[in-house]
Formats: C-alpha cells, sequence, structure tokens
C-alpha cells in the first residue's frame, strides 16, 4: 500500500496509519534528509528478520536507529560529554552515528563491536513517526542490489512483502555520511550528504 504524505507538514492521521503497521509487527518505507528509509518497530523482530531478506543484506550489514532526540540516543548509546557536543551541533540533519551500545539495544542489532548506528534525520515524515510511536525505528536506505530507489512507486514494487510507502515526493540519492564515534578519534566510515569539514 502507498499513501501521499505531505514530506513538511505530514498528517497526523497519516502518521498514526503508518504507526499502526509499525505496531503490528510491519515494515514501512518513509522519506528522510537524505535517501528513502525502510523501517519498522525495534521491538519487532520478525520484521527486523524481513528487512534483511527484502534488502538481501547479509547478517553482519548493520541496520540504524532513527531517534526523535539527543535525549533518547542516551538510552540507547553511551555518549561521552565530547560527543555529545558534536552530535548537538550536527542533529538533526544527515548523519548516521556509531557509538557504543547500551544494554537496551536489541543484541540484534549490535554491531561486532557491540556498537549501535544513530541518527536524527531533518525531516518532519520519520520524526513524527519515532514521536508517536514512543521508541526508535530501526532503519536502513532504500537500496536494493547496490542502486539507491527514490521513486516511491519503485520501492513499493520492488521491496515484496512491504507493508506500507509514505509517498513524500521524489527523494535524494546521497545517504547519510556515517561517523564513527565509538573511540577516541572521529572517524569518517562514509562521506555522504552531510559535510566532514565541520568538525
Amino acid at each position: 500500500m502507498r499513501i501521499e504524505i505531505d514530506p513538511k507538514h505530514p498528517d497526523p492521521r497519516r502518521i498514526a496509519r503508518a504507526v499502526e503497521v509499525l505496531q503490528k509487527g510491519g515494515v514501512i518505507s518513509y522519506p528522510t534528509d537524505t535517501v528513502y528509509g525502510i523501517g519498522c518497530d525495534i521491538m519487532a523482530k520478525r520484521a527486523i528478520d524481513r528487512i534483511y531478506a527484502m534488502k538481501r543484506m547479509k547478517e553482519n550489514q548493520p541496520l540504524a536507529l532513527i531517534c526523535s532526540d539527543i535525549g533518547e540516543i542516551a538510552r540507547y548509546a553511551i555518549i561521552e560529554d565530547r560527543t555529545y557536543r558534536l552530535i548537538r551541533r550536527l542533529v538533526p540533519g544527515p548523519y548516521c552515528f556509531i557509538l557504543p551500545a547500551s544494554r537496551d539495544v536489541p543484541r540484534l542489532l549490535q554491531m561486532k563491536r557491540k556498537t549501535v548506528g544513530i541518527r536524527i534525520p531533518h525531516h518532519e515524515v520519520p520524526l513524527a513517526i519515532v514521536r508517536m510511536l514512543g521508541r526508535p525505528l530501526v532503519s536502513t536506505s532504500a537500496t536494493i542490489e547496490g542502486k539507491t530507489l527514490d521513486d516511491p512507486a519503485e520501492i513499493s514494487r520492488l521491496f515484496h512483502g512491504i507493508d506500507l510507502v509514505l509517498d513524500g515526493g521524489v527523494g535524494g540519492l546521497v545517504p547519510s555520511t556515517v561517523l564513527d564515534l565509538s573511540g577516541p578519534e572521529v572517524v569518517v566510515i562514509r562521506e555522504g550528504a552531510g559535510p566532514i569539514d565541520c568538525f
């Protein structure tokens, strides 16, 4: 199913529809400030497994969490003062931060070094979903076999078994910048939409 949504002023009823799908263990797609995302409720293990199957991902490929604010990040990641100051400057925005995972992160989502990727996108649709859901979205980009999909109709057609696509128009093609903040230095894992000359 695909429903249109205003990316700047999303209709709360349509956000509620997406949250209802998530609460039932569904998988949805949504626009972000970079590329379209595919996600599910952090508590829905079967939905997480479905995302891996849909994208034909290897088991060691990580998924990220979309949080609503820094306070929520602090529940799922261990943040030192210097890390907090950097994140505060860069969010909301096109960055994914790799941080030491807290005990609240399901083991399935933790990388080998017990870290987790976390985003706060500068986009009202995913933020509204997370706020209404009351916990983070497990999220990954809408890519299949290395191709980034920016057309919601194509996402709906190619991702078999997806339960709902929130159509906010044509999306971007440049993914988020990934910063590893789990060690003593900031390490750029992937240069994407977020500039890297600001820290």
